[in-house]
């Protein structure tokens, strides 16, 4: 096994999940570059920070494989790099092998949600996931060495992912089951809902230039003005959209030149 000194390794993350939380990821014989790096990308989206490689096909570091990964080069400085599966989980406590086909073994076989319950459920163990072959995945010999299976509910008409792809959803499922998928961002109004006082002082000024510029037929003036407050209610204007609704009516009527004119 080698591994890089621990003084050239890039500097930890503050979000960064805690080594020995996150379950390891293992992509035996990796082929290509674009795939190692992508992995490493998926990774860092959802806080698993570390991947160890068995046996790259045509060495390690490979040429474009951090551009792959698009800044997830923290992700790459760690790897670590081991001979056989078996030197790659030989620390750990609980090994997953994922694989889209069956494969005759009695193992007990998750789904990605169920499978990253399991692994938070074993708090203190080193856990890992391990992934095979971009073309013929894990072979049976090396699914024999894991303690269960993670399969994908993918179509049957097309069920291979890439390689990626996998790490993805099950970093995603790893988020979801320890507590940490939260939201960026909420989608929460910035401005308060606006108050009753506006909303009739905009009733009026809408109404008085619905009034100026003839809109309303006389016989349904009443009916279409409490249908356009109806419109306006449930739409839940804040009071930013009242000063805006209200800007945008100054400028419809007001007297003068038009701009361009």
């Amino acid at each position: 096994m080698t591994t890089q000194d621990p003084q050239d390794q890039a500097p930890a993350k503050l979000t960064e999940v805690p080594p020995g939380i996150a379950p390891v990821v293992i992509l035996v014989e990796p082929q290509l570059a674009e795939n190692i790096g992508m992995t490493a990308r998926a990774m860092a989206n959802f806080g698993l920070s570390e991947l160890r490689l068995v046996n790259p096909k045509n060495g390690w570091p490979k040429k474009g494989v951090r551009e792959a990964a698009s800044g997830a080069t923290h992700v790459l400085d760690r790897a670590t790099i081991h001979a056989s599966v078996a030197e790659a989980i030989g620390d750990l406590h609980y090994v997953l092998a994922t694989t889209a086909r069956e494969r005759g073994q009695m193992k007990r076989v998750f789904a990605p949600e169920d499978a990253m319950g399991e692994v938070v459920a074993r708090q203190g163990q080193r856990v890992a996931v391990m992934f095979g072959r971009e073309r013929v995945g894990l072979m049976n010999d090396e699914v024999s060495l894991a303690d269960a299976i993670i399969t994908f509910p993918v179509s049957p008409d097309f069920p291979s992912l890439n390689l990626a792809q996998a790490v993805l959803l099950v970093g995603y499922a790893w988020r979801q089951a320890s507590g940490r998928a939260v939201l960026p961002f909420s989608g929460e109004l910035l401005s308060p809902p606006a108050s009753r006082e506006a909303l009739i002082s905009l009733f009026g000024s809408l109404e008085a230039a619905l009034d100026g510029a003839r809109f309303y037929p006389p016989e349904k003036r009443d009916i279409i003005a409490r249908n356009m407050r109806d419109m306006l209610h449930r739409m839940g204007l804040t009071e930013q959209d009242v000063r805006t609704f209200r800007g945008a009516l100054r400028a419809l009527t007001r007297k003068g030149p038009q701009k361009g004119a």
